[in-house]
């Protein structure tokens, strides 16, 4: 294992677990020694690592997208026909398949697994969706039912592994499960805001003194704490979800949220969704709008709203109402 941040440790961890022999690297020798101390072999450095191998050789590789070429690049050399290696970071797809043939060209394997399982995957497994040479797959099968979530079923699909295709569908798939990841987020985000607004303000304003009030206001009284509701929703309702679950466990600690200043990053994911669905014409605006919403939360759309208020102040002379200081 190449690459032990909090995913790549956890993912040999439950591989040592299961009986496998990890030999493990990463550029801060800590974390290697870290695993050592539990049963791991740690490397001092990537050539160590392949000396320490039996043949053939399978490299799992857990790092950013972004490092990828430029480590194959370092293990090119010392790979040997009929070794794998395995992505299972969060690259593009295309670039999946241009290494797919470069790894060839060396007679070497590579496999492309989306990994789906966070922080939780030590105790829950992970969700693997796998792509490349189909009888590499089934050579390292023994490493992809360690690290799933397990069960039993007629497919792998029901033990929390898949194979899905040829070189880059493992990524691509992932991709749109990231993309579908971002909207489940936004609709509970959306919906709990909500909540929170109708349970926490007794009397709906206008807007501004042109602004009809709504037709409808919340009832007088909402005797729930979000946490209680995100509670009951996990129980017997048709919007249940592992999401849900993590939502509800922070609201049981923190049910205002305050510690969170709510600018959400994007790991990249979602915008290779959208550009996808551009490139096939397929709609797909609830996964566009939570990824917008994301660069909102970041302050992106600033201007724009600066923008608006200069226009309507323009043709109708509105002055933009004062925002009220922080209670």
């Amino acid at each position: 294992m190449i690459g032990l941040g909090r995913m790549g440790s956890n993912m040999v961890r439950r591989l040592s677990r299961a009986g496998h022999r990890c030999v493990v690297y990463d550029h801060n020798a800590a974390a290697a020694q870290a695993l050592a101390a539990e049963g791991a072999t740690a490397a001092a450095s990537i050539e160590q690592l392949l000396a320490k191998l039996p043949s053939p050789r399978v490299v799992w590789i857990m790092i950013p997208a972004g490092a990828v070429d430029a480590l194959l690049k370092s293990l090119g050399g010392a790979l040997r026909a009929g070794d794998i290696v395995i992505d299972g970071g969060n690259s593009h797809f295309a670039d999946d398949m241009r290494r797919e043939q470069e790894m060839a060209a060396l007679g070497v394997r590579y496999l492309d697994v989306g990994t789906s399982g966070g922080t939780w995957g030590l105790e829950r497994g992970y969700c693997l969706m796998i792509g490349g040479d189909r009888q590499a797959v089934q050579q390292i099968d023994p490493l992809l039912a360690a690290l799933a979530t397990g069960g039993s079923g007629a497919s792998t699909a029901m033990r929390g592994y898949l194979y899905v295709g040829s070189s880059g569908a493992g990524h691509f798939v992932k991709m749109v499960h990231n993309g579908i990841e971002y909207g489940l987020m936004a609709a509970y985000a959306e919906g709990f805001n909500l909540l929170h607004r109708a349970a926490t303000q007794r009397e709906t304003q206008a807007v501004d003194a042109e602004t009809a009030p709504m037709r409808s206001t919340p009832p007088k009284r909402l005797d729930f704490g979000l946490d209680q509701l995100a509670e009951l929703w996990r129980h017997g309702s048709v919007v249940s979800s592992w999401l849900l679950d993590l939502l509800a466990a922070q609201l049981a600690e923190s049910p205002t949220l305050d510690e969170f200043a709510g600018r959400v990053a994007d790991s990249g994911e979602g915008r290779w969704t959208i550009e996808a669905a551009v490139e096939a014409g397929v709609p797909v605006p609830v996964l566009a709008t939570a990824l917008f919403a994301r660069f909102s939360s970041r302050g992106e759309s600033e201007f724009a709203n600066r923008t608006l208020s200069a226009m309507r102040l323009g043709f109708g002379g509105h002055v933009e109402t004062p925002a009220k200081p922080a209670s």
